[in-house]
């Protein structure tokens, strides 16, 4: 069992290209499961039943001692890994039938993205220098970070993962490495242009004195590339600032598709922005749009009601 699925997980990474995060959700969700297959007395991928995937299922709906209860979109994605898994398993083989076949994942309800107004945007990301100090390196820092952020739509992992030689500030652009290292080239909006320019003259040279930062555009201050972790603590700092609630890592990014799309743009031009395989995903953005019209129209119009 264990077997398959370190095959599996090799296959992922290696011809699928995976992204390093989603390879560690899944071999989470894959070990969860082939505990559970052990407590029920499989030993071999061949042996699964479809009652043993369903039961799996259950189990991580309803919970034990040692997990709690997952909801429809954790679940679902675990749901995800075990039919991959087993559709790999017969493909290759090791197999006769996959069981998983007709088990499917809860549909998990449906969240809109959570956007900030740009007056809300702009009180963020003049908190941002404020939160370390306004003529600090790790100030100038913070304000390139979230600027480039709000201005590009780049996700918190593509703005830590940029090296210095990915921008052409001249010309406003950068580029990144998407999910499963599929690369596309971003604009850069002026604001964030000047703050990351000044950035790179002001403070990056005294944070590279501090290590061995090699090419990382930004850095910690201890001179090593920032981690997503320390680009989320930027941004928590700053939302306290500016007063601003249950703003997340991908707050800056669903305000920049929302805004786009307030705006005027099309839709498959955000998505090719955003990096998003199918246009389906960024259509989700649409609904804030209308939610946005529909809650104006409530509010303004004199016989919206009655």
């Amino acid at each position: 069992m264990e077997s398959a699925v370190g095959t599996y997980l090799g296959h992922l990474a290696v011809e699928r290209g995976l992204a390093a995060n989603t390879l560690s959700s899944y071999r989470r969700d894959l070990r969860r499961y082939v505990a559970v297959l052990h407590a029920r007395g499989r030993r071999s991928i061949a042996d699964v039943a479809e009652d043993d995937v369903r039961a799996f299922l259950m189990g991580l709906r309803e919970g034990d001692p040692d997990h709690p209860p997952l909801a429809a979109g954790s679940a679902a994605r675990a749901v995800v890994a075990v039919r991959g898994l087993h559709r790999f398993a017969l493909r290759e083989g090791l197999a006769g039938d996959d069981p998983s076949r007709d088990v499917r994942p809860p549909t998990p309800p449906r969240r809109l993205p959570k956007a900030i107004s740009i007056e809300e945007v702009e009180r963020l990301l003049g908190a941002a220098s404020a939160a370390a100090g306004d003529d600090t390196a790790r100030g100038l820092r913070d304000k390139a970070l979230l600027e480039l952020l709000y201005g590009s739509g780049a996700r918190i992992s593509e703005a830590v993962g940029l090296d210095v030689d990915d921008l052409d500030l001249a010309d406003g652009f950068a580029r990144v490495a998407g999910k499963g290292g599929k690369a596309r080239v971003i604009p850069i909006g002026g604001y964030a242009r000047r703050a990351v320019d000044d950035y790179l003259v002001r403070a990056r040279p005294e944070l590279a004195r501090a290590g061995r930062g090699g090419p990382a555009l930004f850095l910690n201050a201890r001179g090593g590339r920032l981690s997503r972790q320390g680009a989320w603590m930027v941004l928590r700092a700053a939302a306290e600032r500016a007063g601003l609630s249950d703003v997340s890592p991908h707050t800056l990014r669903h305000s920049f598709a929302t805004h786009l799309l307030d705006g005027g743009a099309d839709v498959r031009v955000v998505q090719e922005l955003l990096g998003h395989a199918s246009v389906t995903t960024t259509q989700v953005y649409t609904l804030v749009t209308v939610q946005l019209l529909r809650e104006v129209y409530a509010t303004s119009h004199p016989r919206a009601r009655g």
